[in-house]
């Protein structure tokens, strides 16, 4: 499933009981930041600890969209998840390094490897069997 607003589109790859592995496509900025938060907000409602965002196809990411990562990042900590990053491009490595957030929201080159963070019975299954479908 996947929704979208602005310039940002969120599609709901993969997930189990305690995890989601989300798509994030676009630009993560002020125009987008409401979708981003209600969609990743809906996961953690819906019972998800932990988030895998793939952001290998996010094209843009500004001290607002960087404000949703934190936030979302507290949230879930807060209820004994992470939130993972994978496929981080070089805008967005860089400006989680240049605001000290490297440690705050790890990021790993795949989805797999990210997934490889989490305790095995909290990963769903991956790759996915079927075709992603609209969140």
């Amino acid at each position: 499933m996947s929704t979208q607003a602005h310039r940002l589109s969120i599609t709901h790859l993969a997930s189990c009981d305690d995890c989601a592995v989300l798509r994030v496509t676009g630009e993560l900025d002020r125009g987008g930041e409401e979708l981003f938060m209600g969609t990743l907000g809906a996961c953690v409602d819906a019972g998800h600890r932990h988030l895998i965002l793939d952001t290998t196809a996010l094209s843009f990411c500004d001290s607002r969209g960087l404000n949703c990562l934190l936030a979302m990042r507290w949230l879930l900590q807060r209820r004994g998840g992470k939130l993972l990053l994978a496929g981080a491009g070089r805008r967005l490595t860089e400006l989680l390094s240049q605001t000290g957030s490297t440690e705050l929201i790890p990021s790993h080159r795949t989805v797999g490897l990210a997934l490889g963070e989490l305790p095995e019975s909290h990963r769903p299954v991956w790759p996915p069997a079927t075709p992603a479908r609209e969140a």
